[in-house]
């Protein structure tokens, strides 16, 4: 089973840059979809920004133009780049991993999570 431990989070003035990372267990990227999750107290999980196999990239409105999602060169760790951070951004951040689906690609339940690392964004 694939395990997926994510780095990276802290606290950060509004404006600034986070690198959130996250490290599989296995080498697993090259067949796996990847996606960061997030999730602020009293809101609905939200997804951030999806990576494909092939590299292709989807980001969710909230974000585009200031996170980009990227593998590292070994292909066993994701990122996040974070930049002009806002206090909205502010949310536990999860990354997530599944295979690729025939059909439906990307889409539909992750099976496999990280514990999550804090982001806090102060204004």
């Amino acid at each position: 089973q694939v395990q997926l431990v994510e780095s990276g989070g802290g606290s950060v003035q509004a404006g600034g840059s986070l690198r959130l990372s996250c490290a599989a267990s296995t080498y697993t990227y090259s067949s796996y979809c990847m996606t960061w999750f997030r999730q602020a107290p009293g809101k609905e999980r939200e997804r951030v920004s999806v990576i494909d196999p092939d590299g292709s990239t989807v980001y969710a409105d909230s974000v585009k133009g200031r996170f980009t999602i990227s593998k590292g060169n070994a292909q066993r760790t994701l990122y996040l780049q974070m930049n002009s951070l806002k206090p909205e951004d502010t949310a536990m951040y999860y990354c997530a991993a599944r295979p690729r689906h025939w059909y439906y690609g990307c889409q539909g339940e992750y099976n496999i999570w990280g514990q999550g690392t804090q982001v806090t964004v102060a204004s």
